[in-house]
Formats: C-alpha cells, structure tokens, sequence
C-alpha cells in the first residue's frame, strides 16, 4: 500500500507541471465561453501545427543528447526565401521584380535543400569535429542570422500569391486545417521512423550510451548527421508554413522558436539527458505549451506577463526532468 502511494506521489511530481497547466486550461474553459470553441480550437490546431514539426526535429537531437539552437533562425530563413520567391507579380515591394511565377511546391523543395545544408554542416561539426551541440547549434544559430540578413538587407516581406498563403489558411471540406492536416501527416511519419526503423534503433541506443552503441556496431556519426539533417529539413518545412500563414515574413520570424521546442519536448517526455522520448508525448507537450499561451490571451493577461509565465514552465520542465534522470541513478 505504501508502495502504490509512493508511485502515485511520483507519478504527480513527475507530470505536475502538465497537471497545472490543464487545470489552468480548464479554468479558462469554464470562465470563458468561447475557449473550447470551434473556432478557438481551429486556431489553436493551426499555432500548434508549425511548432510541432519544429519539435519533431529537435526532439530527434535531444534523443541522443544532443540540442538544435539553430532550429528558429532555419525557420526564419525558410520562411523569408519563401517570402522572396512567392510574392505576387504586380507587388509594389517586390524583391526580386523581374522574377517570374515560380511553382510554390519548388520553393518549398529549394527552402529543405538550403536548409538541409545548415542541418548537414551541423551534423558533421557535431559528429566528426566532437563539438558540444549547444556550441555547434549557437554558432550556427547566428550564421544563420546573418545569413538571412545579408540575403533580405533586414526588408519585411509581404504581397504573397493567394497559391501560397492558401495552404495555410486553407480548409479540408471548410472545417479541417490543412496546416493541421500537414502537420499529423508528418507526425505519422516521424512516429514510423522513431518505432520501426533502424534509424530510430540507433536514436535510442545512442542517447542511452553512445560507447555501447558504437561497440553494438552503430554508425553514430552517419546516425547524428542524418538526425541533423532531418531536423533542418522539418524546421524549413515549419518556416515555409509560419510564412503563408502570416501573409509575411522578417529576419526574425521564428526567433526562440528552438526554446519553445526544447520546453515543449521536455513537457512531453523527451529527456535532455537522452535516450527517452515519444512522438506522442512531442505532440502532448507542443499542445499543452500553445493551450498555455491561449488560455493567459483569453484571461487577459498582459504580454509581458506571458513570457514570464513562459520563462518559468522552461525552467521548471527541464528541472523536472533532471530530477528523474538523477532519480534513476
């Protein structure tokens, strides 16, 4: 009986801050009647959609004790090469003005290749020169940055074809999101790669020990290159969509989006300290996180606040999380 209690006990330590939030979400439901509208939920499936590919891809580096802070400023430049390529032909501020009609599918496919690249240089910077992740990732995090700065001057873009802004704000028979549906279709996927394939195997066996795992006979540095380079391709695919859906983009679109991701893992399981972590529990984390930012907008509470009810469920889902990995030693 003293056993069970103990369980239980644990069991509420180790999900409180999820306990909180859904009782916080709940509150709101019950005060404010439009909360669990429709349309409120629609809204909150399409906030939820971009950043739950973008934690796909970091929960991938986190997995196998790595991190990716380079993940919101690859969404920026994604979504500001798609902004530069797929804007409407008589725009006034067009930036490139000679250029014609390019196919919105072939954009998408050039933002994962520039991307891809960022992701494989990563990759080979962590796996072959045995820098920290949070070292290589910083680094290219402002690389990056510039990057994006020296290609766009810093110029807001704007004036997108209706082609393009229509996969974000497009519905399924005027009901389902298509943003929401991209996103569970990439969510089946990832979830296929982390359970059934060999890749996934050796995610797992390298964040649980990645000298077993090399003796096991584990290609690690193929295996953390190609995580890298996934996780930069989901994150261009993110940038691409945040892009249509604002009708605009900036150099610093996406900007702490790979804090958001690395919070909203932890919330949902995915260990810091690696080898642990499920897509579902992914999706569980992204959405509890975008519930907490709606229900503080419908009660009310002023911006600032937010981000520091935002900066405190961080601290506290990575504080929890380090406390059951020492709790297993």
């Amino acid at each position: 009986m003293n056993k069970k209690n103990i369980d239980i006990k644990k069991t509420l330590l180790d999900n409180g801050i999820i306990i909180v939030l859904l009782l916080l979400v709940l509150i709101t439901g019950i005060t404010k009647d439009n909360f669990f509208s429709w349309n409120n939920l629609s809204n909150i499936s399409v906030n939820t959609a971009a950043r739950v590919i973008i934690a796909f891809g970091v929960s991938g580096c986190l997995i196998t004790k790595g991190t990716d802070l380079s993940a919101g400023r690859m969404v920026g430049l994604a979504s500001c090469i798609a902004g530069t390529l797929l804007q409407t032909a008589d725009y006034s501020g067009k930036f490139f003005p000679n250029l014609g009609d390019m196919p919105v599918f072939g954009v998408l496919a050039l933002c994962i290749l520039i991307c891809c690249i960022f992701g494989l240089i990563n990759g080979i910077v962590i796996a072959y020169l045995n820098v920290p992740a949070f070292i290589g990732t910083l680094g290219m995090q402002l690389a990056v940055y510039g990057i994006c700065l020296v290609y766009t001057n810093a110029t807001p873009l704007g004036g997108y074809r209706k082609a393009y802004t229509a996969i974000a704000t497009g519905k399924l028979f005027g009901q389902i999101p298509y943003m929401f549906i991209i996103a569970f279709v990439i969510g089946l996927v990832m979830w296929f790669v982390f359970n059934y394939t060999r890749h996934g195997k050796y995610m797992y066996a390298i964040g649980g020990n990645e000298a077993a795992a090399e003796v096991s006979g584990v290609n690690v540095k193929k295996t953390k290159i190609i995580i890298y380079v996934t996780a930069a391709a989901l994150y261009a695919i993110a940038g691409f969509l945040l892009g249509a859906k604002a009708g605009g983009a900036s150099v610093n679109m996406g900007q702490g989006y790979e804090l958001e991701a690395i919070a909203a893992c932890t919330i949902g399981g995915v260990s810091v300290n690696g080898g642990i972590g499920r897509i579902s529990g992914v999706v569980i984390g992204v959405l509890v996180f975008e519930l907490l930012k709606s229900s503080m907008q419908f009660l009310g509470i002023q911006t600032n606040y937010q981000y520091i009810v935002q900066g405190i469920v961080i601290i506290v889902a990575i504080a929890l999380d380090i406390r059951k990995y020492i709790a297993k030693k």
